[in-house]
Formats: structure tokens, sequence, C-alpha cells
């Protein structure tokens, strides 16, 4: 671990030279909503190493959504499976939470499925979230979100932090991404001073077949990036809660989610 550390590190200074194409600035378009913490009580699974609660309820946030048990599950080579179902009541959508609360390190997730291909209603993040004692809702939250927000012309890929005090504007970077495969590598690295995200071809630990990177270091960092634990959260849902344009349901899978913590 300490060597994936190390060379992850290594591309804060590969970002400089090798940033994505600049894309418009859909900053002012992105969803102002965010999920809305899953109750306790609810089913725990193990994925990974950790305990992650599985969200399962009726009408809320983001979206309006209807969450599912029933979409979430671990199969027997240990990968996570988050599905968006038609029932006859309507649609359903799948998320799951840590219990355990994360603070700076490297966040790395392996994911299997065309997310190049979502449908444009369909959202797939993975990212953490601030509990009520850290921050209300539009604070805190550092984001990777494969989505096209309703509309298919805009780039899928999106990196995103929230700031850290209410009032302050969010900061994204859209990108598109066209995949050479299902395999890809999904990672932010969460310093007090800058966030680095980075997303790959294939499963790796290195930095080789990048589809794209950010480097976030703001002027006033303290105001900009959240300097507290969270958990950390994946899900699978549907913009405004509307339902896939191609009336499909939608399968992602997470082959692996890992943690390297930088210290605090």
């Amino acid at each position: 671990m300490k060597r994936i550390i190390l060379v992850i590190l290594a591309a804060f200074l590969a970002s400089c030279s090798s940033t994505p194409t600049p894309m418009p600035d859909l900053t002012a378009s992105l969803p102002v909503e965010s999920p809305t913490p899953p109750v306790t009580g609810e089913r725990i699974i193990q994925f990974s190493g950790y305990d992650w609660v599985v969200r399962d309820g009726g009408l809320s946030g983001p979206g309006p959504n209807t969450w599912s048990g029933s979409n979430v599950w671990v199969d027997e080579n240990g990968d996570l499976h988050l599905k968006i179902s038609r029932t006859e009541s309507g649609w359903t959508c799948a998320e799951v939470t840590t219990i355990e609360r994360l603070g700076f390190g490297i966040y790395q997730f392996q994911v299997i499925g065309p997310i190049d291909q979502l449908d444009a209603n369909v959202v797939f993040g993975m990212f953490n979230y601030p509990t009520e004692d850290v921050g209300p809702n539009a604070t805190n939250e550092i984001d990777i979100e494969y989505a096209h927000w309703g509309n298919p012309e805009w780039p899928i890929g999106n990196f995103t932090v929230w700031p850290a005090q209410s009032g302050v504007e969010q900061t994204s970077e859209s990108f598109p991404v066209t995949l050479n495969g299902t395999y890809t590598t999904h990672r932010f690295v969460w310093e007090s001073q800058k966030i680095l995200f980075q997303a790959l071809h294939g499963h790796r630990d290195d930095n080789e077949n990048e589809i794209a990177n950010w480097l976030y270091k703001p002027d006033e960092p303290l105001v900009h990036i959240s300097q507290q634990a969270m958990p950390v959260h994946i899900n699978l849902w549907l913009f405004q809660g509307q339902p896939p344009v191609d009336g499909n349901e939608v399968e992602v899978i997470i082959h692996s989610f890992t943690f390297a913590s930088l210290g605090k």
C-alpha cells in the first residue's frame, strides 16, 4: 500500500502537464441536491473490508427517488452490485454507505460496466458525504459522478468539490469518456490543501491509461475543502427521479474499494 500511495501522489506533478481537454463550464447546470444519508437500522453488508449500510426506503433525495435494498448485493466473487430496477409501482434505485468515517487519504474504486454509455437520466456516484455534525447539504462533499444530468450532449464525467462552508459555490470539472473496455479505476486523493481526481482505463494502482485528471488547489483551502472525516457513499440513481429514456434497467458492479490514510 505504501508503494501505491507514492505512485499515485506522483500524479500531482504529472497533472500539471496532462490535464484533460477543457470543457464548457457546466457548474451552473449541475444539480444542487445531494444524497440524504440513510437512516439507521437498515441492512448491513460487508464489501472490500468495510461494513456498508444498504439504503432502503421511500421517496427521498437525490431525485427524489425510491430506494430498495433488493437492488444491492455482493456476489460470490466479492463484487458489489448496484441496480436501478423497474417494478410494478415504479423505478427503484440503490445506495450503500460506510459505517466508518474516513478522512484524508487515497480513495479508490474499481468498477465493471460501460459507464460511458449510461442513459441520460442515470447517475452513478462515488463520494463522501457529511453527517449532520459535519455540515449541511451542499457542503463538504467530494464527488466522482458519471452522469449527463438529463442532457446527452453534456460530458458524462464529473469531478466536484463542495465547499466546507454554506453559501459558497461548488467547483466542478466535466470531461468526456470513451472506454476501451468495461474495467475502470476512479480515485481521489484528499488532502487539507488540495484534492487530486483521476479516472483510468482498467483496474490498476498506477497512473497508466489515464482518462482524465483534475488537481483542485483553491486559494482558500479551509473554505473550499472539508477538513473532517465522513462516510463513503456509492449510489446509482435517476436524475430528477425521471426514468431512463431507453426504458431499460441499469446495473453497475464495483469490484473493489480501497482507502489509504494520509494522516491528518
